[in-house]
């Protein structure tokens, strides 16, 4: 007998297309060993799909449905647990494979360090590659403790490689000192404390070009996402998230890649945080990729 497994929390709620038959390809990359406070981002992926069963189809917002989507949900890439680089490199590999077989990328972390490789992989590409970062923190160090590989400085790596007036950071409200003067000499664009305005703001001057979106739940404040690593308060709420998400998905950006980082499931036993992912990844997948 054979049980439907898009019910059974193995897998994201209707991602239940072959590699081949997919236009869109979801899938986890557990790695939390250079977090700076509590670990445990690595458990979320799996918690987001488990919490996708409780997701309706259907989005109100956007009226589209996820059975009009081609969906394949690969499970979690099998990473050498505490060696970042190699893991980085392996993120990297697929993430080449993915763009290289025309697949739209979705992932799911993770700390934020992740996104980094697939960034890399996005922007050799599309070179006119621009960034829309969304998050609690700067993420601009060079390093932390020494460690040049850290959760905290995947968008100034990114900033270095591609320009850093190509990187468009909204929601910010922590961060070193240092971080905030790097952004204003850089030239990168940053949005403090609030999200949907500023980035709505913003969409017009991105027309045409080639997005990758990158999302730390930390954005939202702990009272709705308590499940993350390094949780602020003062942060916004999931309905100014929603907000933005279908800003960009109405805009005339053309969203190459998205990934949604940092659920650390044992810090929430009510799960809000890994429901209100899920819901974000069904609009997000519903409205980023152009048909």
């Amino acid at each position: 007998m054979y049980f439907d497994e898009g019910y059974s929390g193995r897998k994201f709620i209707m991602a239940d297309k072959t590699y081949e038959e997919s236009q869109i390809v979801m899938f986890g990359i557990p790695m939390d060993y250079t977090v700076s406070f509590r670990p445990g981002s690595r458990f979320g992926p799996n918690r987001i799909r488990e919490a996708s069963i409780g997701l309706e189809e259907y989005s109100v917002y956007l009226d589209k449905h996820l059975e009009e989507l081609a969906v394949h949900d690969a499970g979690d890439m099998l990473l050498p647990f505490g060696n970042a680089a190699r893991s980085l490199d392996m993120i990297e590999g697929y993430a080449d494979q993915l763009l290289e077989d025309g697949k739209f990328i979705v992932g799911l972390g993770g700390e934020h360090l992740v996104s980094w490789p697939v960034m890399r992989a996005v922007f050799k590409r599309h070179p006119n590659l621009a960034i829309i970062h969304i998050d609690a923190h700067a993420d601009l160090r060079e390093s932390y403790e020494g460690e040049v590989l850290s959760h905290s400085t995947p968008i100034r790596k990114v900033c270095e490689l591609i320009g850093a007036e190509n990187v468009y950071s909204f929601g910010i409200r922590s961060g070193m000192r240092e971080e905030f003067h790097y952004a204003q000499e850089s030239g990168m664009h940053m949005s403090k404390f609030t999200v949907a305005e500023p980035l709505k703001a913003v969409l017009p001057s991105l027309a045409g070009r080639p997005v990758y979106v990158t999302i730390d739940i930390d954005v939202l404040d702990p009272a709705y996402a308590p499940g993350t690593g390094t949780a602020e308060a003062g942060g916004i709420s999931s309905t100014e998230l929603l907000e933005a998400i279908h800003a960009i998905a109405g805009s005339e950006v053309t969203v190459v890649g998205c990934d949604l980082v940092e659920v650390a499931p044992v810090y929430d036993h009510a799960e809000k945080t890994a429901i209100a992912a899920s819901k974000f990844l069904r609009e997000m997948m519903l409205g980023f990729p152009k048909p």
